[in-house]
């Protein structure tokens, strides 16, 4: 469809935005909100509950929790240590890690494009352990109980000729992990989101899909396991920045004639641009280390 509904976002809470924008109400949705004053940290959880939310959401029945976190593109040690424990909560919230687990972590993307290398970069930062449980066994490790976490990053397809989900069903073939957690750069609606939220979903994740290229999903349909997808959105379709920057311009018509004059205004080879900040490098580093703190905190006790 043309015009802003054309404009692409991987948030569900985004999505939820627009419907409210709309005021038009989504049956099947569940929407809690919480805000931590002290730490500046907005947490929302967004559930699609039914089919019916499923179809309006254009998503997953699941649960979608989104971390917003203004200061999180800032080289803040403290801040980002914050976030990272808040991603350990809610991932021991959505993977029951009282006994021991066998992890498959994914870290999807292209290593040698910076606003695609968020996956790989975790994946650099992650504690393995399942090669030193293989060798030495856990009391060869000092531990009575440790979680068994594994990584891989597939590439993607112009690198290896093959299907990311592909390679990961022949990964988790032959490991047989209890859980897979892919991580990925996503697409945003606002660009006041870039490298500044997080989102994590227990209904899995679809490679590329951030920038319209829609790859086989990592879900649990496709891998017979449970996959928990973190992503953040790194960049923002061109569309939008015009869409937004000549909205404001055209206040004074009316709704309809806004959409209308839009759609015909906003060429469409724009919606196959992205644009992403300049310091992104940077940015994606934080990010990247972040998340890995996080995993690395949910996975370290049993």
């Amino acid at each position: 469809m043309a015009g802003s509904r054309r404009i692409r976002t991987d948030l569900a809470l985004e999505t939820t935005e627009r419907f409210a924008q709309e005021n038009t109400e989504i049956r099947g949705v569940e929407i809690q909100e919480d805000y931590d004053e002290e730490k500046d940290i907005r947490t929302t959880v967004v559930k699609i509950v039914t089919e019916n939310g499923a179809k309006s959401m254009g998503r997953p029945q699941g649960n979608y929790i989104t971390i917003e976190a203004p200061d999180l593109s800032n080289a803040d040690e403290d801040y980002h240590r914050e976030i990272s424990h808040e991603i350990s909560r809610h991932l021991r919230e959505l993977i029951n890690l009282e006994k021991e687990k066998s992890i498959l972590v994914v870290g999807l993307g292209n290593a040698a494009i910076t606003a695609d290398a968020l996956g790989p970069h975790v994946i650099e930062n992650l504690h393995m352990t399942r090669h030193l449980i293989r060798e030495y066994g856990l009391r060869g490790i000092g531990q009575e109980k440790i979680h068994c976490v594994s990584g891989i990053v597939p590439g993607v397809m112009a690198q290896t000729g093959m299907e990311t989900a592909e390679i990961v069903q022949g990964v988790v073939s032959e490991t047989k992990p209890d859980v897979v957690v892919a991580i990925d750069a996503l697409a945003a609606r606002s660009v006041r989101r870039l490298n500044r939220t997080i989102q994590i979903t227990d209904t899995g994740i679809h490679p590329g899909s951030g920038v319209g290229n829609h790859r086989n999903g990592l879900t649990e349909e496709n891998l017979q396991v449970k996959v928990i997808g973190i992503g953040v959105p790194t960049v923002v379709d061109a569309a939008t920045i015009v869409h937004d920057s000549m909205e404001h311009l055209l206040d004074a018509l009316e709704e309809t004639e806004q959409k209308e004059f839009l759609e015909e205004m906003i060429a469409p080879n724009l919606y196959s641009m992205f644009v992403t900040p300049k310091d992104v490098d940077e940015t994606v580093k934080y990010l990247s280390f972040t998340i890995s703190e996080g995993l690395n905190i949910a996975f370290s006790e049993v």
